[in-house]
């Protein structure tokens, strides 16, 4: 198994692998800031911050943020705390909020503090008094339109308008008078007052506050006023004591308005820095578009196990290990890149063929008799649970008897030369039991084989054979009498193309139709009643599965995490 997985590794992502084996060896850029600045005693420790605002789920982008900030925190003896960014309380909800949480602490994290944006309400509104008091502020009538045409083009300087003269006083009472919600919503703006010919366009006059009676889920309808993301952020970052405000190059341009305000507030000067997000294959990353998906039911919620969400990738059986495996081997750069699914699935074989349980389960069951196995006999054979386990794995116990399932790809009327599995006159191993030469077969009206006769050899038994005779196949099966019955859901790539994104038309239009296949009665053998929702298991041959969460001990349902190989590379071939 190790060996496949490393072929499949050198086929598929090997100069990516090579290459971040060699940046492995030296220090990220944040890395290297970092320690320049607590060599110089800049400051005595560091403290970053994980910063989600509360209106989706989690995604893979946000891991690679989350292993980021807590990793610098956790390799320099610093601290990270959880903000929430919940400053528009239309889209924020509780439920975002206890999800986010619970995908830190799933991926091995713990927070220093976990603090909120409203937590700062009034001392934000404060930071703006004191802007409005020193001319830096003032209050603007305009509609959003009208905002927009007046600040001009990138090769255009804006204009000024009315209200951007109003005196500091009359800006003081219309402000209280926004907080007082004696206005309605969209009715007025707080707006910045910088440089409306500044060539950067988010330094010119932009908002600080606008009107907006919701209710918030902590602070309740105490407030109708919200302060915009680059009022409220760096402020934020600035009462917390940031130190280092890591974001992804997006915000690049937001950077110069962000040390604007906290310079003329007068503040504990953090200060931010950038690095490319996470771009991956044959998903997006949008939450706007993974809300679109949830809510036009094209998927099973925010935790379907298709989705690039935190939750999404636990319920299809990826493991915290796995992921923060593959946030190290992509790295921190400074440039936009877009990283091959391939290389995830990668990391999570690694970990699963290290960690997973082995059992055994028939997908495309046909049914196999060995004619000469005495009637009614069953045999307890042993089973290792993990070869590849460093304390060995241990072993259970599997039922063997004279009628077995086995998948249907496994015989063939007519094999062809080096197919070393079942067919007329040919032998293969049952894995962990005997070895079985194929007699006949027999099919029903429709000409399709509905049970494959065999004999099997006695003195073949593994462990213990004795038979001489070396075969070239090894299969699974599970015993008829003896099987249990589950629901498979066998999980593939949520989109047909690359970068769906970038593509003509509606992303949705590229969803793949055959992202979901579900197998309603698969035979798995008895020791998978002792399955849990989490625990990896590696269907030998098949895949590696999890059970689902909505799993009872009346309807096993088990989800494949991904196939022991990359086949989707095939298929794309081939097409």
């Amino acid at each position: 198994m190790e060996s496949q997985i490393r072929k499949f590794a050198a086929n598929t992502v090997s100069m990516s692998v090579e290459k971040i084996k060699t940046e492995e060896k030296s220090l990220n850029f944040l890395e290297e800031i970092v320690e320049e600045d607590l060599a110089s005693g800049k400051y005595k420790s560091i403290v970053t911050r994980f910063p989600p605002e509360p209106n989706g789920y989690l995604h893979i982008g946000h891991a690679k943020s989350i292993c980021l900030n807590f990793g610098l925190a956790l390799k320099y003896g610093g601290k990270t705390n959880l903000r929430f960014d919940d400053t528009n309380p239309v889209k924020e909800d509780v439920e975002y909020v206890d999800s986010i949480k619970e995908d830190v602490k799933w991926l091995g994290f713990e927070w220093s503090q976990e603090l909120y944006a409203s937590d700062y309400f009034d001392q934000l509104y404060a930071f703006a008094v004191d802007l409005i008091k020193k001319g830096l502020a003032y209050v603007d009538d305009s509609t959003p339109e009208e905002i927009a045409a007046q600040k001009g083009t990138p090769t255009e300087p804006g204009k000024g308008n009315e209200f951007r003269n109003r005196s500091i006083e009359e800006n003081l009472d219309l402000f209280a008078k926004m907080k007082a919600g004696e206005f309605p919503d969209g009715a007025k703006v707080l707006r910045a007052k910088i440089d409306l010919a500044s060539p950067n366009m988010h330094m010119r006059d932009p908002l600080m506050y606008r009107i907006k009676h919701a209710h918030h889920h902590r602070t309740g309808d105490a407030w109708c006023i919200y302060p915009m993301y680059d009022f409220a952020h760096g402020q934020s970052d600035s009462i917390e004591h940031v130190t280092h405000s890591i974001c992804t190059l997006e915000f690049i341009p937001h950077r110069e308005l962000y040390d604007w305000f906290i310079d003329k507030l007068e503040i504990f000067p953090s200060h931010q820095y950038e690095f490319s997000r996470l771009n991956m294959t044959y998903t997006v990353m949008s939450k706007r578009k993974l809300l679109q998906l949830v809510e036009e039911k094209m998927v099973d919620g925010w935790n379907d196990p298709r989705m690039p969400t935190i939750a999404g990738f636990r319920r299809r059986g990826y493991t915290p290990e796995s992921i923060r495996l593959f946030c190290d081997k992509i790295g921190v750069q400074k440039r936009e890149n877009l990283i091959d699914l391939s290389l995830l699935e990668f990391c999570v074989r690694e970990d699963l063929n290290r960690n997973a349980v082995r059992r055994m389960a028939v997908l495309d069951p046909v049914k196999l008799v060995i004619t000469n196995y005495p009637e009614g006999q069953v045999e307890e054979l042993i089973g290792e649970n993990n070869p590849e386990a460093e304390d060995g794995g241990g072993t259970r116990s599997i039922p063997f008897s004279k009628e077995l399932w086995i998948e249907r790809e496994d015989f063939m009327e007519e094999p062809p030369k080096k197919f070393f599995r079942l067919g007329v006159g040919l032998t293969v191993r049952l894995k962990y039991a005997y070895i079985v030469k194929c007699t006949g077969f027999k099919k029903d009206d429709a000409g399709d084989v509905t049970e494959v006769y065999a004999e099997y050899i006695p003195e073949s038994r593994s462990g213990h054979d004795t038979s001489g005779i070396n075969v070239k196949g090894t299969i699974h099966w599970v015993s008829v009498q003896n099987a249990l019955t589950a629901e498979v859901r066998l999980y593939d790539r949520l989109f047909k193309v690359e970068n769906p994104s970038n593509e003509e038309g509606d992303f949705k239009e590229y969803i793949n139709p055959d992202s979901l296949q579900v197998l309603p009665i698969v035979f798995i053998e008895p020791a998978l009643a002792e399955a849990v929702p989490g625990a990896p298991y590696q269907f030998l041959r098949k895949g590696y599965f999890c059970l689902d969460e909505n799993s009872s001990s009346d309807k096993l349902i088990f989800n494949r995490t991904v196939g022991l190989k990359d086949t989707w590379a095939k298929e794309v071939k081939k097409g």
